[in-house]
């Protein structure tokens, strides 16, 4: 039974593995991206794990090929991606120390998490609190499996966030379509973000990394992972988190309907790589990242990791922009 897919690329030809679950992975023959496989289990009217199963070929070793990123399209500018904040029973205890302006009140962090546990997972076919969102970018943003994670040169941090993303393509007809999960590393300055919490938005303008792997079908209901940080080949840093609809305080279905309730976001042919959020961060634990650390993300609901180095980008100067 199919679990899930990669991307690799052989030299200068790319192509789609599935793998079952034990981490076999068989070639899927005539598939060269995710996305065009997807586009014909749609024409088609049939799964995308049934698409890949009606295709599968050889057996191919993954650790003999470059992984990719497990979704991309051939216009990045057609990908959006996005996230929820203060969405994992826990997220807002590092975000209200953050933003707390005084010991007697409450943030507005956890007020809005607090609506999350009131409102977050209504009955079918209600809508629910809606949660904090944000943007990150276009598909430029995510990089591939073991490339750094590169902060600008004006950036004050440049900090892990294990999140798990949902992975959409837009149909001919305007509707969202799940491909899967991802497992992913969102990437943040948190150190910008506690600054002013309307920095917020600046904080996210960053890169992200997914892991190889598309994990197909239904989330489990309760994922549960380790998020560390190596530097010098020594871990300086360890710790479990965990997600699924049983460890949040939004279901799934209440983040995706706050997101594609806007027109916008219904193109058709576009991507979405939505995050779902974190409870979990090290520099929550009081640890500042430095240039060469690794970040790793495992999870149980995954076969295969996310692991990047940290890089900063060179300094390029104040933005000019020329009058016509």
């Amino acid at each position: 039974m199919i679990r899930s897919l990669v991307q690799f690329a052989e030299g200068d030809t790319r192509g789609v593995a599935a793998l079952d679950e034990s981490g076999a992975a068989r070639r899927v023959v005539g598939a060269t991206t995710t996305l065009a496989l997807a586009r014909q289990a749609i024409a088609a009217g049939t799964s995308l794990a049934a698409a890949a199963e009606a295709a599968l070929g050889d057996a191919i070793d993954l650790g003999a090929v470059r992984l990719l990123s497990p979704i991309d399209h051939e216009d990045p500018a057609h990908t959006l991606v996005s996230g929820t904040g203060l969405t994992h029973l826990g997220s807002a205890e590092g975000r209200d120390k953050m933003h707390k302006a005084a010991a007697d009140s409450q943030t507005d962090s956890m007020k809005m998490f607090l609506m999350g546990v009131e409102g977050g997972k209504p009955a079918e076919g209600a809508v629910g609190a809606q949660p904090e969102w944000f943007y990150k970018g276009d598909g430029g943003i995510l990089v591939d499996p073991g490339a750094p994670l590169t902060m600008p040169a004006f950036a004050e941090d440049g900090g892990e966030e294990p999140e798990i993303a949902g992975i959409y393509v837009i149909d001919a007809n305007g509707a969202p379509v799940r491909l899967g999960f991802a497992l992913g590393n969102e990437f943040s300055d948190h150190v910008t973000e506690r600054g002013n919490y309307l920095w917020l938005a600046h904080s996210k303008l960053r890169q992200a990394a997914l892991a190889p792997e598309l994990r197909l079908g239904d989330l489990p209901e309760d994922v549960r992972g380790t998020s560390r940080i190596v530097r010098d080949g020594e871990v300086l840093w360890e710790k479990p988190f965990v997600s699924g609809e049983a460890n949040m305080s939004h279901s799934l279905a209440n983040l995706e309907h706050h997101h594609f309730k806007y027109d916008g976001f219904l193109r058709p042919g576009d991507l979405h790589v939505h995050f779902f959020g974190t409870a979990t961060l090290s520099f929550s634990d009081g640890i500042r990242t430095e240039v060469g650390d690794v970040f790793e993300v495992e999870a149980d609901a995954f076969l295969l990791p996310v692991r990047n180095p940290l890089a900063r980008a060179t300094a390029t100067g104040i933005a000019k922009v020329r009058s016509l």
